[in-house]
């Protein structure tokens, strides 16, 4: 599977023109957003947007093998319906016990949906709000870049050393 968010290149275009089931040649990933091995410590994931990507195809793996690894998601978005995956993300919270999502929408007032989550930005407060006693976070970012640097430094912030922070910037995606 890949995902995107299609906007107005060439590439998007020629993608979009395809019928489903052609065959494409694709390189990568290369990155290495992989999950610890270390099941007693906490895996963070904060994603914005499409960086959303490689944490889902974690998250379904750690619910289809019943793995023990402790993770919270915080996902953000403008609104639901830009937010990819996330209707499969909030049934996953039902399958496995060791997972809790927490999606922000931060501009409801565009939305035509209903929304009862949070509606901020991912910020110190709300990490703290949410990550009360998970053991040894490992904190892995994914997003526009704008958004990876400023929740890295927001950890920074909060004291959590550089090794246990992973970082992914989708860029011109």
């Amino acid at each position: 599977m890949i995902a995107t968010r299609m906007r107005n290149t060439a590439f998007k275009r020629v993608l979009w023109a395809l019928p489903l089931g052609s065959a494409v040649k694709i390189e990568g990933p290369f990155g290495n957003l992989t999950l610890h091995n270390n099941a007693t410590k906490t895996a963070v994931f904060l994603a914005g947007g499409i960086g959303i990507t490689p944490f889902r195809s974690i998250i379904v793996r750690a619910a289809r093998e019943k793995m023990s690894h402790r993770i919270f998601l915080f996902f953000t978005n403008r609104r639901p319906e830009d937010a990819p995956f996330l209707e499969e993300l909030q049934g996953l919270e039902r399958e496995n016990p060791n997972y809790r999502l927490i999606a922000t929408m931060t501009e409801m007032q565009k939305s035509n949906r209903p929304w009862n989550g949070e509606r901020e930005l991912i910020n110190k407060e709300m990490l703290s709000r949410y990550l009360k006693g998970a053991p040894s976070p490992i904190y892995y970012i994914a997003g526009p870049p704008g958004m990876v640097k400023g929740v890295h430094e927001i950890l920074n912030q909060m004291q959590v050393d550089d090794d246990d922070i992973r970082t992914e910037e989708f860029a011109g995606y």
